[in-house]
């Protein structure tokens, strides 16, 4: 095309913008690699402390199955209950109260 006297020819087209947010596979491997180099460190640092503590820190087991496994049975304070032959509300069946009625069989 022939260029006009005075007129300057068109810039050509940009490129589009890249989006900042936009996801690519060298952000994606960039954000693995902190956040295992972040892991690491924190696991450098517990193994650290527990060397300067000189073992006296208590571990935690490797896996929930396994401290289950080394937890003794726990002794629960649940107690049994009894329905009031007079109301229905249940009492404790050791110790029994009244529930407040005339006609309770439990003493008061």
């Amino acid at each position: 095309w022939a260029m006009k006297a005075g007129v300057p020819p068109a810039a050509p087209p940009e490129p589009p913008a890249r989006s900042m947010f936009g996801f690519s596979i060298q952000k994606l491997l960039f954000t693995i690699l902190v956040i295992v180099i972040v892991w690491y460190g924190f696991k450098m640092l517990a193994r650290l402390q527990e060397r300067r503590d000189g073992g006296n820190a208590v571990r935690r087991p490797a896996s929930r199955r396994a401290a289950r496994k080394k937890a003794a049975p726990a002794e629960t304070d649940a107690e049994d209950m009894v329905a009031c032959a007079a109301c229905g509300a249940f009492v404790a069946a050791r110790r029994p109260r009244s529930c407040g009625r005339d006609d309770c069989p439990y003493p008061g």
